[in-house]
């Protein structure tokens, strides 16, 4: 089933979708196939100090297959969408450079748009306006941005704190539009790859089933002295390892505030909540042309890799 060198024509795999749809089987499933790199693209799975709570591929899975940035990242760091898309771009060029596909495996839409498009070459913001801005009531701020960007102001929602005061801040700080800087993005590789997709939706009611399967297996697997260990550290609330699914519930069942059974039941709530919006991204967002696979993955593993491997059509 072997495709043509991954060196000479730079194919790389991409499967993406919700947490718990089977991706990361998948990846080990396609590197049984092709001698491969899988490389970790979820913006929780880059943190070492989350092994667990992220779900990352356990030691004799990684042992198995080269994998590559999965716990990488200290957590006391922050990684951001830019810098995660230039290491992700050394990453494949060191397996081309290996002739081993490169398999990008994650549910962080961002970190792919990001490597695949590029990012907007913004110039950095005067941090006079962006802290005058940030002290402005939202609808304030939406008024503002009707009159001085009436097009961002039509595509996002008026309650959208976070976006509708970056487009404030751009429009004020450069003098042009947000829809400006996006048209001119750069650094993005999709039009020196090629790029092997599969969007994985299997129904949600499974998927759900399996998120709630997996909190109890982290629970059993380690996830409390995880956090425990994390607490320890006594990071800044707003490092993004510290708001991590799950890590507040179970800080609260360790302090005493919340029983184990409430802890749970809350880290499954937002685990759900999590899953539903990164469907809903993956489904809207993605592009039309990439195929999606709305099955549990099952016996049909072999079907589905000869699909991406070889771009056939998903039927």
């Amino acid at each position: 089933m072997n495709m043509i060198s991954p060196k000479l024509d730079k194919n790389v795999a991409l499967v993406v979708g919700p947490t718990a749809s089977g991706k990361s089987a998948l990846a080990l499933e396609i590197a049984k196939k092709q001698p491969s790199v899988i490389i970790n693209a979820d913006s929780a799975q880059v943190y070492s100090d989350l092994q667990v709570l992220s779900a990352r591929p356990s030691t004799a899975e990684m042992n198995e297959t080269e994998h590559r940035l999965f716990g990488y990242i200290d957590g006391s760091e922050s990684c951001s969408a830019a810098r995660w898309a230039r290491d992700a771009k050394a990453a494949i060029a060191d397996a081309h450079d290996r002739d081993l596909l490169p398999i990008l495996v994650g549910g962080t839409g961002m970190y792919v748009r990001i490597l695949l498009d590029g990012i907007a070459p913004i110039p950095e913001i005067d941090p006079g306006i962006r802290q005058s801005i940030r002290k402005m009531e939202t609808l304030e701020a939406y008024q503002t941005l009707q009159n001085c960007d009436p097009v961002s102001a039509k595509r996002l929602n008026s309650t959208d704190t976070t976006r509708v005061k970056r487009a404030l801040e751009v429009i004020e700080s450069t003098g042009q539009p947000l829809d400006h800087w996006q048209k001119r993005k750069v650094g993005g590789i999709a039009d020196d790859i090629r790029l092997h997709p599969l969007v994985m939706l299997p129904p949600r009611e499974w998927l759900y089933q399996r998120c709630d399967l997996r909190l109890h297996q982290m629970i059993d697997g380690g996830a409390r002295e995880e956090v425990e260990a994390l607490l320890a550290r006594d990071l800044p609330a707003n490092r993004p390892v510290m708001r991590a699914i799950g890590v507040a519930e179970i800080a609260g069942w360790l302090t005493g505030d919340l029983s184990r059974e409430v802890a749970v039941e809350r880290a499954q709530t937002a685990t759900r909540r999590y899953a539903k919006r990164q469907y809903t991204w993956f489904r809207n967002q993605g592009p039309p042309s990439w195929p999606r696979f709305d099955a549990p993955l099952n016996n049909d593993i072999d079907r589905i890799i000869e699909n991406i491997l070889h771009d056939h059509p998903l039927t």
